[in-house]
């Protein structure tokens, strides 16, 4: 439909701090007892906000969607600070420990309650799904192919721009050794690259304006799901952390640098 409304759902993640030490709890899972908001779910933020400012005779709704415990309420109030319109969070006891699998499952049916809340004043919208390239801690970048199979909805991954036009979203992707242009139509999933643009950071009047913003909290029950429905297909055995790195060997040059180098290149297979 020509200028419909558009539903942008933004997935932000709550993760570990990097700049702590990772620790592990008895089941072998992180401990996300302290988290941020994923850096990397930052530029899908702000290419939808981008995407909003664009947009001059389209109504456009931009919306954060979270899923984690109790404490990843922490990534969606940033999200608001940084310009969300309003954000939702899934939060239920047997989402812990949820793989890729599980996750999706459950992100397809929050993704489907979020889009159909609310109303809109220029009529019924479209929807777009934006997602980080992938998640800081598990690297899988897995979720927005699997989230879109099971919303039946076209998916580009990899995009580093993105363009509104009446019709379709018009998509620059990174092909690896090339750069495509691509054309889509809503219903989409697009995952956003870090390359994609320069997010913006909260002012002192929108992390005040945020609080105002309306922050829903529901459960896999509040969407139509049972726990048996979301339980992970792998399960972690044993997590052990990277040794420490060694020193390297530090050669003195005395006339025969060149020599212990190539010797010790041989000596480690490397030549």
């Amino acid at each position: 439909m020509v200028n419909a409304p558009l539903h942008i759902i933004t997935l932000v993640k709550w993760v570990p701090d990097a700049q702590l030490e990772r620790r592990y709890n008895a089941e072998g899972r992180i401990d996300r007892s302290e988290g941020v908001l994923s850096e990397l779910d930052e530029y899908p933020l702000e290419a939808a906000l981008q995407l909003r400012e664009a947009a001059q005779d389209r109504e456009v709704r931009v919306t954060a969607l979270t899923m984690g415990p109790a404490g990843s309420s922490t990534a969606v109030k940033k999200a608001l600070q940084i310009g969300a319109d309003d954000a939702y969070q899934l939060t239920d006891e047997a989402l812990i420990g949820a793989d890729i699998w599980a996750s999706s499952v459950a992100l397809k049916a929050a993704v489907e309650a979020v889009a159909g809340a609310g109303e809109f004043e220029s009529g019924e919208p479209e929807y777009l799904v934006l997602t980080g390239m992938a998640s800081e801690e598990g690297e899988s970048g897995a979720i927005p192919a699997q989230l879109a199979e099971r919303l039946g909805a076209h998916v580009v991954t990899y995009a580093t721009s993105l363009e509104l036009e009446p019709e379709r979203l018009v998509v620059t992707r990174s092909g690896g050794t090339e750069s495509q242009k691509v054309a889509v139509r809503m219903p989409a999933v697009v995952s956003v690259t870090d390359q994609a643009n320069d997010p913006r950071y909260p002012n002192f009047k929108a992390i005040m304006a945020a609080k105002k913003k309306p922050l829903t909290r529901f459960s896999l029950a509040d969407i139509g799901l049972r726990a048996e429905e979301v339980s992970a297909k792998v399960r972690v055995l044993t997590t052990t952390a990277r040794p420490p790195r060694t020193a390297g060997e530090i050669i003195t040059d005395e006339g025969d640098a060149g020599l212990k180098i190539v010797e010790f290149l041989a000596k480690e297979r490397l030549l």
